[in-house]
């Protein structure tokens, strides 16, 4: 089994190297570190793969002996080990090219997770949920009102223990509380190239703007609409010659990807927040 260790804290001599004694005092073979400094804020960060065959199976004074370290350096520390399979919502509306790659791509052991529920608030993708053998949930949401729907919502989410929620071109704008109760576990596909053209009808933002290039953006999800940390993000040529159902047929193979790459690196542990942006260790 490997364990993963991500750490931040405000930067300072001796800090990969006191990382580094404790878990191999703890009887941990290191087999990846991968650090950052950032500039700006002054914090570093670090990311440490590493072996537990040898480690006491019982992580309670590994946990304790770890906080220890934390406040110390007034570090925050998350570790997980490989064993532990994050649980996955995709919130879906009527749009299926994000549903069914993700599903896909975890059926083929990409993502490595358990995705055991699918929620709309269309009954249009039933079938593909069932097909593979997923739950699906139908939530209608009343105009403009999605606070009106969440605490079903809540009730399922906290019923089948989700770790993370995918929105999957989900048409809808969470309440703050939604967002607030899953912070930095809410990762949305947003269609086009953020911060240029957020909000609605992205594809019709950049026709009017004759843009040479259209992308697609992955972020965590906050009380901002389409301002979140930026997760992975990537662009398609594009030329005055196509139309909007060219855009969106074409946008759609870059939202699918952006999607996965970045619900890839948040079950893979390589991603920290940081302010308004994110570090995603390789």
């Amino acid at each position: 089994m490997l364990g993963t260790l991500i750490v931040s804290c405000p930067d300072r001599p001796g800090l990969v190297a006191a990382l580094a004694q404790f878990l191999t005092a703890h009887g941990a073979n290191i087999l990846h570190a991968e650090q950052h400094r950032d500039t700006t804020s002054g914090l570093f960060f670090q990311r440490m793969q590493f072996e537990m065959a040898r480690m006491d199976p019982d992580r309670t004074r590994l946990n304790r002996e770890l906080g220890e370290l934390a406040r110390q350096y007034e570090m925050t520390w998350r570790l997980h080990a490989s064993g532990d399979f994050t649980r996955v919502a995709i919130f879906v509306s009527k749009m299926d090219h994000c549903l069914y790659d993700l599903i896909l791509r975890q059926k083929e052991g990409e993502l490595r997770c358990e995705i055991p529920l699918v929620v709309s608030n269309h009954p249009d993708l039933q079938r593909v949920a069932e097909y593979f053998g997923i739950e699906f949930r139908c939530i209608p949401v009343p105009e403009g009102n999605h606070a009106a729907v969440e605490p079903q919502q809540f009730e399922l989410l906290q019923s089948r223990n989700i770790g993370l929620v995918v929105l999957a071109r989900y048409m809808q704008i969470l309440s703050p509380q939604f967002v607030r109760k899953y912070s930095e576990r809410i990762i949305n596909i947003h269609h086009s190239f953020l911060p240029a053209f957020a909000g609605g009808r992205p594809y019709h933002q950049a026709m009017e703007r004759g843009v040479k290039l259209i992308g697609a953006t992955s972020h965590y999800v906050t009380e901002q609409l389409d301002e979140g940390p930026i997760i992975e993000q990537d662009v398609v040529r594009v030329s005055h010659r196509e139309e909007i159902k060219d855009l969106v047929a074409r946008g759609r193979d870059v939202e699918k990807t952006v999607l996965a790459r970045a619900v890839k690196a948040h079950l893979e542990h390589r991603v920290v927040v940081c302010g308004r942006k994110t570090i995603v260790f390789s």
